[in-house]
């Protein structure tokens, strides 16, 4: 009886810990649709020019932009050489791969020929025998 009380409960625990995912609206907070949520009533916004009063904010405005502009180009040659490498590892891949396959047709051709080899020495062995 107490065991079977505990297994609804944990049911029922995972039920409702696995419903709240199931039933939630979406996360808002997302930049992908922060913008086109509504949540009460639509309000008219209006966007002021934004207008720089400090010749330093716009100089250190654009060493940001460039700063950003450098990273993003470091990360696109940093993607280019991970593809780059990517390639390289998949030509030894193919190429070990290959080699694998060679290597495992000859070791089993060895095998058979020794096969051979020990069939004929016993058929020797048995004709010495009648030999005699």
């Amino acid at each position: 009886m107490a065991k079977t009380l505990k297994h609804v409960a944990f049911s029922f625990a995972m039920l409702l810990a696995c419903s709240s995912a199931a039933l939630a609206d979406g996360n808002a907070f997302t930049p992908l649709n922060f913008d086109d949520a509504s949540y009460g009533t639509p309000k008219a916004t209006t966007i002021a020019p934004v207008q720089a009063t400090n010749p330093q904010e716009v100089a250190g405005n654009s060493k940001m932009q460039s700063a950003i502009l450098e990273l993003d180009n470091a990360q696109v040659d940093v993607r280019n050489e991970l593809l780059n490498y990517k390639a390289k590892y998949s030509d030894i891949d193919a190429q070990y791969k290959l080699i694998k396959a060679e290597r495992k047709a000859l070791d089993q051709q060895v095998r058979a020929i020794e096969k051979r080899i020990k069939q004929i020495d016993k058929a020797k062995e048995k004709i010495r025998k009648n030999m005699l």
